[in-house]
């Protein structure tokens, strides 16, 4: 019970069940709509109609539920962990590991690296069966999950390895930074960081995303085109543009661009593209095969059948064509949205958060440096020497806890607003009407439920609901 009758270490562990407590608090407010709310409200009739209503809930309803366990399980056992001192057993574990092969304590970068790397692979195994589980049964339910269990386990491999192979060398030379670098130390770790963010932003999707996913040039034709002029007559440096295989691993979809100065890249994720989503070539390829299995059915009976797979959905009338084709957006719709994408770029809003994160990583080198020799930070954690690894853990991940809960509160509000800002960009280039429905289309395609409680939106949503965005986007028609 000694270390629990520490100050700091009881402070911690107060604040931490505080902040629990507050989330769960604002998911219950959010799942009491998911419960109570069955029926499109009026405001989004001709928006969403009653049955992916139904889906977006139930899918929203699920998605709380599981995250209310997972985030219980994950509470629990970060107690436990501090309370009966997972962290400096690890350590021990470490340093009885090099050792073993002839080194002490004083390799104190390498017994970090080891530190590291029990710590990942422990992290790893504890989330592997929530992981399984939302992958394999809660998304595989809702018709989301597109991976296989041996695409899956290579997938988390190569991601560890990846991973580790990143983190080990950064936090090697952070360490030696801080060993060597004095007094200012705080300023070249800060530098150092910055750097290796520029490097990262640069080389991640030229090297390191395509190792999990195929990236092709989108081919010629009437959208790149289209793309390729909408990019210049904002003065988009657009260098290249790419299709990302996402439908391997998930039907949610995306698009994003990437790149410095005068070299950008645009990706957009095959989910995205009414053109190019598998999903779509899926039903068109079961509805040809429905109409050529050897069976000569009268041209009648052909629309007999389509009439009553219609009626069993509820959309009584609608074509086959509009039937089949239930992901993704038409090339007007993609243009909208890459006119907001493009819309973050002329705003400088990227930039805005490089300045941001840089000057919130430079204050917390500088309080780290203020704090990290303080021996009773260590003692509440069970520690009697100052390795420099565990003041990072206990300062930046503990310490720092209830700063980082209000700026990232704040980059939440900021980046809301950053959101309507690029709608409204997206609607000054004339795409008001096709971005709304590209908005209405994804939400769709993803499930989003559109009816949010206004404190849990606020809390957890970087991007506004739907409804505040179609509100924005008719404000100024």
């Amino acid at each position: 019970m000694d270390i629990l009758e520490n100050n700091i270490l009881l402070a911690v562990l107060a604040f931490s069940w505080l902040m629990y407590v507050w989330e769960e608090y604002l998911g219950a407010r959010q799942r009491h709509l998911y419960r109570t709310v069955k029926s499109v409200p009026a405001s989004l009739e001709g928006v969403l109609d009653q049955e992916t209503f139904t889906k977006a809930r139930l899918y929203g309803l699920d998605k709380s539920s599981f995250g209310c366990w997972s985030s219980l399980y994950s509470q629990i056992e970060s107690t436990l962990i501090l309370i009966f001192g997972g962290i400096p057993f690890m350590w021990k574990v470490s340093t009885d590991s090099i050792e073993y092969f002839g080194y002490g304590p004083d390799y104190e970068i390498l017994l970090s690296i080891v530190f590291m790397l029990y710590a990942q692979l422990y992290s790893t195994i504890t989330s592997q069966p929530w992981s399984l589980y939302s992958t394999f049964v809660l998304e595989e339910k809702h018709g989301f999950n597109k991976q296989t269990l041996p695409f899956y386990i290579k997938d988390s491999i190569k991601k560890l390895v990846v991973g580790m192979a990143l983190a080990m060398p950064i936090t090697a030379l952070l360490i030696y930074i801080i060993k060597i670098g004095g007094d200012y130390f705080f300023i070249y770790c800060w530098l150092f960081i910055f750097v290796v963010s520029l490097v990262l932003i640069t080389v991640y999707a030229d090297y390191i995303a395509p190792l999990f996913d195929k990236f092709t040039p989108l081919p010629d034709g009437a959208l790149r085109s289209r793309i390729e002029a909408l990019a210049a007559s904002i003065d988009f440096p657009l260098k290249k543009l790419f299709v990302v295989e996402g439908s391997k691993r998930s039907a949610h979809s995306n698009a994003y661009f990437y790149g410095f100065f005068k070299n950008k890249r645009i990706v957009l994720f095959d989910t995205l593209l009414e053109d190019y989503s598998p999903l779509n070539k899926e039903e068109e390829e079961k509805k040809k095969q429905e109409n050529t299995e050897g069976k000569e059915v009268p041209e009648g009976k052909t629309e007999e059948k389509k009439e009553v797979e219609d009626s069993t959905t509820g959309k009584k009338g609608e074509g086959d064509e509009k039937k089949h084709k239930k992901q993704g957006c038409n090339d007007d719709e993609i243009l909208a949205v890459l006119g907001h994408e493009l819309g973050h770029w002329k705003l400088n809003h990227n930039l805005k958060n490089l300045i941001i994160s840089n000057v919130n990583t430079f204050l917390c080198f500088m309080l780290f440096a203020m704090l990290f020799k303080r021996d009773d930070l260590y003692l509440a954690f069970g520690f009697t020497t100052k390795p420099i690894i565990i003041g990072l853990i206990i300062i930046f991940q503990f310490i720092f806890s209830p700063y980082h809960v209000i700026l990232n509160f704040l980059m939440t509000v900021n980046s809301r607003r950053f959101e309507f800002q690029a709608d409204a960009f997206a609607k000054s280039l004339k795409m008001a009407k096709e971005l709304k429905s590209s908005l209405i289309k994804l939400n769709k395609d993803n499930l989003g439920f559109p009816v949010t409680d206004w404190l849990y939106s606020s809390w957890n949503y970087s991007h506004p609901p739907l409804l505040e965005r179609l509100k924005g986007l008719e404000k100024s028609e």
